[in-house]
């Protein structure tokens, strides 16, 4: 059996070699990126058979060690930050985890193409942390699924083609064993999407209304009644998304705030680099982020396996503080140049929006109390909260009870 630095100087080795019989700086940047994707180096940790290479993540960082020093687009890191998020963080990796072969062979190489957006409907008006409530439903019609309901909060569901939804499939049964996962077309007729206007004046969230929508049966992702645990999977991936991003920068000696600020750049600005309490905060803020890069590889490592790793809750919650701590120390250099507003003010107007923003992080993917309660139950061990209604049918449930006397009407 080799070692490890033999399987290092193998991938090495066929990396170069498939880059030199392919590479050509002329090539058409989709005739590259389908090169790529076919050749499985877009995402060589995925198996094989599903357009990847079955790497590790420490192989697959050789890949892209290879691309970047020939300067060619679309390898392993390049399709990640030239995608959205979304479909291919979340979705493409719930997909492979949980979706029939058939599913995959109809979704996975148009995500990596970058010809499909997704979106995640999941949160509803009386289901957003409790999201077991939820009441969207999903009824058989002969070969297709119809769904009726609202979702709430849903980013970028006005450019996305498909959504990854979950709605309740069986009320007799307890509310987190009745749900089920289903991706919904959503260049249809039966769904309407409304913007949501944020405080930054952006309107990246929307409300999405769900009537007599379909999609096709095979569109099921896992079992029936099973989608619990599917979602389980994709909070997952979706925490280790938003608990890594931002962590690392090309400059390792960089402290972004958003897109235009360096806080280490700016404590010199402002003439308080050699300020003994700001550059402590500064030092905790550099250690904050390795070890949320740190914990990001690990979660991502238990996620590849199959699990829902409990980890990526450690990250999400730790991003959200360096997030707002990030801000807050911006807004704290500034001065009181930091209350202004707007692009005549570039700085302010950054650390701002900024910490505006970093509230999505605090809310989204799961509010950071309800990550709180996960690494309580599932990594300190402690006891979980009382619910008395656990193991209700959940038609019996008040809530879904006065839904239902509500609609006139009991679902089958």
């Amino acid at each position: 059996m080799g070692t490890r630095e033999d399987r290092a100087d193998e991938i090495t080795a066929e990396v170069r070699s498939w880059l030199s019989e392919h590479w050509d700086p002329s090539l058409d940047g989709r005739e590259w990126r389908g090169l790529v994707v076919d050749g499985g180096w877009a995402y060589p940790s995925w198996p094989a058979r599903w357009f990847g290479r079955g790497y590790t993540r420490a192989e697959s960082a050789i890949v892209a060690r290879e691309f970047a020093r020939l300067g060619a687009p679309w390898g392993a890191l390049d399709v990640v930050s030239g995608h959205g998020q979304i479909e291919l963080q979340i979705g493409a990796n719930v997909l492979i985890a949980h979706a029939s072969d058939g599913l995959k062979a109809q979704l996975l190489r148009p995500i990596l193409m970058g010809d499909l957006r997704a979106c995640l409907l999941y949160s509803e008006p009386g289901a957003g942390s409790d999201l077991a409530s939820l009441q969207t439903r999903a009824e058989r019609d002969g070969d297709e699924w119809v769904f009726n309901g609202q979702k709430v909060w849903t980013t970028v569901a006005q450019l996305a083609d498909f959504g990854l939804l979950i709605a309740r499939t069986d009320w007799d049964q307890p509310k987190h064993q009745g749900i089920s996962y289903f991706i919904l077309p959503m260049h249809q007729r039966g769904v309407e999407v409304r913007p949501l206007r944020q405080m930054t004046g952006d309107a990246q969230f929307n409300e999405v209304f769900i009537t007599d929508a379909r999609a096709p049966l095979d569109h099921l992702v896992g079992e029936l009644n099973d989608g619990w645990r599917v979602l389980r999977t994709a909070l997952a991936f979706e925490r280790i998304v938003m608990g890594s991003t931002g962590t690392r920068s090309r400059d390792e000696r960089r402290l972004p705030v958003g897109a235009s600020i360096d806080l280490i750049e700016l404590a010199q600005r402002t003439g308080r680099s050699e300020d003994r309490l700001v550059r402590q905060a500064l030092a905790e803020l550099f250690i904050l982020r390795s070890v949320i890069a740190w914990n990001g590889e690990r979660a991502a490592a238990e996620s590849a396996r199959g699990d829902a790793s409990p980890a990526a809750s450690l990250g999400k919650l730790a991003m959200s503080r360096l997030l707002h701590t990030s801000a807050g120390l911006a807004d704290s250099l500034l001065g009181p140049a930091g209350t202004l507003y707007g692009p005549e003010v570039p700085d302010a107007n950054a650390a701002n929006v900024s910490l505006m923003m970093a509230f999505m992080n605090s809310i989204g993917g799961g509010s950071d109390q309800i990550q709180r309660n996960i690494i309580a139950e599932r990594i300190l061990g402690l006891p979980k909260d009382l619910a008395t209604d656990r193991d209700v049918p959940f038609r019996d449930v008040p809530k879904a009870a006065a839904r239902l006397e509500l609609g006139g009407g009991r679902p089958r």
